[in-house]
């Protein structure tokens, strides 16, 4: 509430979904993880609702855990069918370097309005998968690497934009890094998002 008051735009609320915190735990108490995923569901549910009242429009569930067990996204899919089915929020999640080829276009059955992946770091090659089996949803475009010290360059970054437009509409895709900044200095961080944004700019103007 207080972020909110701060300004007119947009405070976007963050959570670390269920399933990636019974993967990243220690569970002496539920016989299965399906159970301790599905209570802790409806707890990230009721932390979430309690988000959406504070004013949050855009709410992210992040599951980095999922890209390491593909075999479970049966049980990704149906955690956050509990976490979202109430929310009226644009809902996000981010799914953590992975083996996307081979969960792609199963991911597309997670219930939330948008996935954020990382493209810079893959040369974009999910966006192959894409001309079989389009995507359908609002898509987080990550077109910086954060695991590199390389800055690209905005015309770097506009390329990558652009091979994106080939396979999802302008109005559908949130331009942004692949993950978070954490593993970059303060300045690398700057020039990477400074250079998105004027990317953005540049591509913008091409529509």
């Amino acid at each position: 509430k207080y972020a909110q008051s701060l300004t007119k735009a947009p405070v976007k609320g963050m959570l670390t979904g269920p399933y990636t915190i019974c993967d990243w735990s220690f569970n002496e108490h539920y016989s299965t993880r399906r159970d301790l995923v599905l209570d802790l569901a409806k707890v990230i549910r009721d932390e979430a609702l309690d988000l959406e009242r504070a004013g949050a429009k855009f709410i992210q569930i992040d599951e980095p855990a999922a890209s390491t067990r593909m075999d479970e996204l049966d049980l990704v899919i149906e955690s956050m069918a509990v976490v979202t089915e109430p929310l009226s929020a644009h809902t996000i999640t981010h799914i953590c370097y992975g083996d996307f080829h081979n969960a792609y276009p199963k991911m597309l059955d997670i219930p939330v309005d948008q996935i954020d992946l990382e493209f810079a770091n893959s040369d974009y090659s999910l966006l192959e998968e894409f001309s079989d089996h389009p995507f359908t949803k609002y898509i987080g475009f990550g077109v910086v690497d954060v695991h590199s010290h390389h800055e690209e360059t905005v015309e770097e970054i506009a390329e990558g934009i652009r091979r994106g437009l080939k396979h999802i509409p302008a109005d559908r895709i949130f331009v942004d890094p692949d993950c978070g900044l954490k593993t970059r200095t303060v300045e690398e961080a700057k020039t990477k998002l400074t250079n998105i944004k004027k990317a953005v700019d540049v591509v913008r103007a091409e529509l």
